[in-house]
């Protein structure tokens, strides 16, 4: 159903256009006024544990969706992502209101993720998808004509949508980054087979009640059909990188405050986790100490950077690997910029071969070269793109031979590489080609 629609006749359109007032309207106003001169404005709930001030590609997607003249709004829980303790100003049961950017947003409480052992995030992700779908019919009244799901972990945040589908009758979007049960079982969060087997059942009761599912990786579409999922209901949509990741001349130096070390840089941006596998990233700066030219920076948090700062300090790298902690996103291309080569590990594991990292699409959005530890369809896009080189996930030797070579690479012949991963990444996951996609998806379905 159409919501907020407005019809304008001819002569009410020509005045407009005759108007100095356009000269004053900015981008996204100018998309507002069209797509209500169409009547084709749809309201959109987006369902997702994770929101601004976490930084997760949903909160782009929801500036996207509304510049294209949707009313939008957020159902979300308390942000502790990733240092799982609340971020100031938040808490149980306080700030349940906010506004992002003209989008509002409804926060519903929560239990922090804390130290991520599997008992914490096991309630973590109980307590949001309980407290969302007992208190989201009251906070959200009005009827979506689309719900959007945002599935990076946990499979539990499609049970909110399920209810406010029950009671709404709003059609649901579900857009899975990450496959249950087959990560819980990867990363060792979940080593009982039959937790296993209730996971599996409760994610083909939830994939049985959305109306789409939207998969980030091709390979995805052969797990969901195992799961009873019909094709047809099935869509292929990457992620993107939002537009400020752009190729930039590289700045005189880092962003305020940081001192980047001199020499070839390894960057490795994103969260520092058991999937990322630092085991090898590791093993191969240690392959490569007798190279003190080349410098492996990390940019990040997440729940093994404690194990892994041990690491550095057992292994004797701390004079070539630096952990940096975590900066702004809007930092991030003034730092890729920056690197000589930039990061993406994987585990060996039959799941994660079938993920594309999105730090993937940053990297290429970039233009700067790749080099990857990593199986599958990640490994086949950067080949695919001629963005850099690819070896085998957790083979810290090849990793290693990988970083020399592009080490004695003429500068020319790696910049080539990063301009070829652009020219990808614009041809197949530019933001606005893929909001434009979702767009015509939602639209398809009212």
């Amino acid at each position: 159903m159409l919501s907020g629609v407005q019809k304008l006749d001819a002569h009410e359109v020509q005045l407009f256009l005759d108007s100095g007032l356009r000269q004053d309207l900015n981008k996204r106003h100018i998309s507002e006024f069209f797509f209500t001169l169409l009547g084709a404005n749809l309201r959109v709930l987006i369902v997702t544990q994770y929101f601004w001030p976490e930084n997760f590609r949903i909160n782009d997607l929801a500036e996207g969706l509304r510049d294209k003249g949707h009313e939008v709004a957020v159902l979300t829980g308390k942000p502790n992502y990733p240092s799982g303790r609340f971020f100031a100003g938040y808490g149980f049961f306080k700030r349940s209101k906010d506004s992002y950017n003209g989008i509002p947003v409804t926060r519903v409480p929560m239990v922090p993720r804390g130290a991520g052992t599997a008992l914490r995030l096991t309630v973590n992700y109980i307590s949001f998808a309980f407290f969302a779908s007992l208190l989201a019919p009251f906070r959200y009244r009005e009827k979506p004509d689309a719900i959007l799901v945002y599935e990076p972990s946990p499979i539990t945040v499609g049970l909110p949508a399920l209810v406010l589908k029950k009671i709404r009758g709003a059609p649901i979007f579900f857009w899975v980054q990450d496959l249950w049960p087959e990560s819980l079982s990867a990363t060792g969060m979940v080593r009982s087979a039959w937790v296993l087997r209730q996971v599996e059942r409760l994610v083909r009761f939830i994939y049985k009640h959305c109306d789409r599912i939207l998969v980030q990786s091709r390979a995805f579409v052969g797990p969901m059909t195992r799961l009873g999922v019909e094709v047809d209901r099935i869509e292929y949509f990457p992620n993107s990188a939002e537009e400020l990741y752009q190729p930039m001349v590289a700045p005189d130096g880092a962003p305020k405050g940081v001192n980047l070390p001199n020499g070839f840089r390894v960057m490795f941006a994103g969260n520092i986790g058991a999937a990322q596998d630092f085991e090898t990233i590791l093993g191969a700066a240690e392959k490569l100490k007798s190279y003190p030219d080349i410098r492996w920076i990390v940019l990040g948090d997440g729940r093994m950077a404690a194990w892994v700062k041990e690491e550095i300090n057992r292994r004797g790298l701390s004079e070539i690997v630096y952990l940096l902690g975590r900066y702004p996103v809007e930092t991030m291309p003034r730092f890729f910029a920056l690197s000589d080569a930039l990061l993406v590990t994987l585990r060996k594991d039959p799941i994660f071969a079938l993920t594309i990292p999105s730090k993937v699409q940053s990297y290429l959005a970039c233009g700067r070269p790749i080099v990857a530890a990593l199986n599958g369809e990640g490994a086949r896009v950067i080949d695919e793109a001629g963005a850099g080189l690819s070896v085998p996930a957790e083979d810290a030797e090849q990793l290693a031979g990988a970083v020399l070579k592009l080490y004695i690479m003429p500068k020319a012949e790696r910049e080539a590489m990063g301009a070829k991963g652009r020219v990808y990444y614009l041809e197949n996951f530019e933001r606005n080609l893929l909001i434009d996609r979702l767009d015509k998806l939602i639209r398809a379905v009212n």
